[in-house]
């Protein structure tokens, strides 16, 4: 998790590896996150580090802090969810209409054909 040798600071490197886990699938919508003094003391760092990392993703909606509870991942957006099932069936209807999937990542892609 923490590089370092890595040149960006290790609170963003914490932010950055929480955020990857939350995409890949490893953390889900409501799974509790470690407190932050369990974390600090499993990467031997300041939980100030901790604690800034994660008012920075509760800031950016990425986590919620729940009191007395603890820190959870949040439901996924839903604005990125409707944006999705949109794109989905812009897709199908543009393949029933014989458009080739060569066609649709060209378009993706940003070339016109």
């Amino acid at each position: 998790m923490i590089q370092h040798r890595d040149g960006r600071p290790i609170y963003i490197q914490i932010m950055d590896s929480l955020q990857n886990q939350i995409k890949g699938g490893i953390l889900l919508p409501g799974d509790k996150l470690p407190s932050v003094r369990e974390l600090a003391t499993e990467l031997a760092i300041n939980p100030n580090t901790i604690q800034r990392a994660y008012r920075e993703l509760e800031q950016q909606g990425v986590i919620e802090t729940v009191p007395g509870k603890g820190c959870f991942v949040c439901q996924s957006k839903t604005e990125d969810t409707a944006l999705w099932a949109q794109f989905d069936a812009a897709a199908r209807a543009l393949k029933a209409l014989g458009i080739s999937q060569e066609e649709l990542l060209a378009r993706l892609k940003g070339e016109q054909l």
